[in-house]
């Protein structure tokens, strides 16, 4: 088998069809064959790969190179611009751009170095090594990093542990970064210095920890003052000494003891190296102030102190720098009321106190000011017996009632019912202030519960029996409205120089004119019932004007009944508390 080829042989004009059609089978299946080995040779060809070759040819603007595909491939030399072209023979790598159907082949020298950086960038960003870039611009919040001719963006906020401001500064040095960030879709990258810095500490802090150990005593230089401590440079780590650990005594911030700059000697009191943590410790360079005490010191002795903190349980008195003691409010006054120490005693106070338990071993001491007297409820008896009269000062109020001070830590009750034979009081605050002096006779003494029951309407006699010959049932008399209720009006009812509030049921309110009494309003008023146990007296405007028989048996108010039933249910249990 062979082609007829002449000297004037144009193999693109050659009509191939017609030729294998004259040819045999057996001279087909060797040519099918011969196409089969010729493809087996030709390399699997891909657009946007990489690949190696050899410049065979270079012309003004073109370079042909040879890359084993069956036809060589065209680089433009504008894509060498920026580097140095290279002469023929030389060995490349370049990217198939762009193959059409013929087989021709455009290169680019450029988009293959470009992708050959980017999967160096990755495998940087994947295996977290240290690149070397060079810093070519600044921009709005940091720097244009170079690396492998990528431009990457370095954050300000990276660039140093410390903030940075001078930007200019680094623009045309030579950085180490490490790629933290890495968008393949937008081709962004983001490098860091401070990465490297913070790690390089990180050793130097697992390197210094190494060496420290609990109790021992080391050097450095405070750095920084907080609310809760100070934190010493030790020389490349950054450790802690707590408020507490300060000084003995209570301190209520760092900056009392120590200073920034200052050169301190510190006890390691711990060390925690998965966190490269070091506490520190300044007050144990010094005894223990417990064991400085005066050894003479025990139980009984009195001692004086300053009030450094209180609570509701009591106050922490102290009586030497880093000791200290507890009054509890049960020892601060012989009075049972006292309920807080803030009652009694103020921070910063100096007191008088005498020791009822000391531990030496524990380092404990309680105190007590009450027993520095004696007890004043043992005379009572004789100062306050039933059915005296005194004279106290109102001390406080309660929803139930008013505390009068008879004495330093004797203190009575008299329950708001205790008050006034015909007001209505509902809060004792209406009837007396805070520090008024006030006139009682003692209604109850009880000793072992050091209860001290007092009354101020038993001075007087009670009016409700002169009343009850006054206001007589059915009987009529002037009356101001004061006070109106969803249920009725509170009424001043007046005789001569006597006066007294009564009740008047919204039914009883109606005037001739079918209109309802209003709030000012002066009427007549027929008194409907009147129960002087309870202090009720029920009126009608109504039945001064209608004739009709007053039943003297149990009342059938059902809307006030309901008030002086509670009334009688409050006052049963005051009783019973008394």
């Amino acid at each position: 088998m062979s082609v007829p080829i002449t000297s004037n042989f144009n193999l693109e004009e050659f009509d191939w069809i017609t030729y294998e059609n004259g040819l045999n089978e057996s001279e087909k299946d060797e040519i099918e064959k011969f196409k089969e080995n010729y493809e087996k040779t030709i390399p699997n060809i891909n657009e946007y790969e990489i690949h190696k070759g050899f410049v065979t040819y270079i012309e003004n603007k073109e370079i042909i190179v040879d890359f084993g595909f069956k036809s060589e491939g065209i680089i433009s030399l504008n894509e060498f611009k920026d580097d140095k072209i290279p002469n023929i023979g030389d060995t490349i790598e370049v990217m198939i751009y762009k193959l059409d159907y013929k087989g021709e082949c455009i290169l680019s020298y450029q988009k293959a170095k470009m992708l050959k950086n980017w999967l160096h960038i990755n495998d940087s960003y994947e295996k977290g090594d240290v690149i070397l870039g060079m810093v070519t611009a600044r921009t709005k919040g940091g720097l244009i990093v170079k690396i492998f001719d990528i431009e990457c963006f370095l954050p300000g906020s990276h660039i140093n542990i410390k903030p940075t401001r001078d930007y200019d500064n680094y623009v045309g040095k030579t950085i180490e970064v490490k790629v933290v960030k890495l968008n393949k879709k937008t081709k962004n990258v983001v490098v860091s210095h401070k990465i490297l810095i913070e790690q390089d500490l990180e050793e130097q802090k697992k390197e210094i920890i190494s060496t420290l150990n609990k109790g021992q005593i080391v050097e450095g230089t405070v750095k920084n003052i907080l609310p809760y401590g100070c934190f010493v440079d030790l020389g490349g780590i950054d450790a802690l000494i707590h408020i507490t650990d300060i000084k003995w005594k209570r301190i209520e911030h760092p900056s009392e003891e120590v200073k920034l700059g200052q050169v301190l000697n510190c006890v390691v009191l711990g060390i925690d190296k998965e966190k490269n943590r070091v506490q520190l410790g300044l007050k144990q360079l010094q005894k223990h102030p417990w064991e400085i005490l005066d050894s003479n010191l025990k139980v009984g002795n009195i001692i004086t102190g300053t009030v450094t903190v209180l609570a509701d349980y009591g106050a922490i008195v102290e009586i030497i720098p880093g000791v200290e003691g507890l009054i509890h409010t049960s020892e601060m006054s012989w009075d049972s009321n006292l309920l807080c120490a803030r009652d009694f005693l103020k921070v910063g106070d100096k007191v008088k106190a005498v020791i009822i338990t000391l531990d030496r071993e524990e380092r404990k001491m309680y105190l007590s000011i009450k027993q520095l007297t004696s007890d004043p409820w043992n005379s009572i008896q004789k100062k306050y017996p039933v059915g005296s009269k005194q004279t106290g000062i109102i001390h406080s109020f309660t929803n139930f009632g008013v505390f009068v001070e008879l004495q330093k830590d004797i203190r009575g009750i008299i329950y708001t019912y205790d008050l006034s034979w015909t007001k209505k009081i509902k809060h004792p605050s209406e009837f007396c202030n805070k520090g008024d002096k006030i006139d009682v006779v003692v209604l109850n003494l009880d000793i072992n519960a050091r209860r001290l029951n007092l009354g101020h309407k038993q001075l007087y006699k009670n009016p409700f029996e002169e009343y009850e010959n006054i206001f007589t049932i059915g009987s009529i008399h002037k009356g101001l409205v004061i006070k109106k209720f969803d249920k009725g009006a509170s009424i001043k009812i007046e005789n001569n120089d006597k006066s007294i509030e009564a009740f008047a049921p919204f039914r009883y309110l109606e005037t001739k004119n079918k209109s309802i009494l209003k709030k000012g309003d002066i009427a007549d008023f027929k008194i409907m019932e009147f129960n002087k146990e309870s202090k009720t007296i029920i009126v009608s405007h109504t039945y001064t004007f209608i004739n009709k028989k007053i039943k003297k048996h149990k009342s059938t108010f059902g809307d006030f009944t309901e008030l002086t039933n509670l009334k009688k249910l409050i006052e049963s249990k005051s009783n019973k508390k008394e």
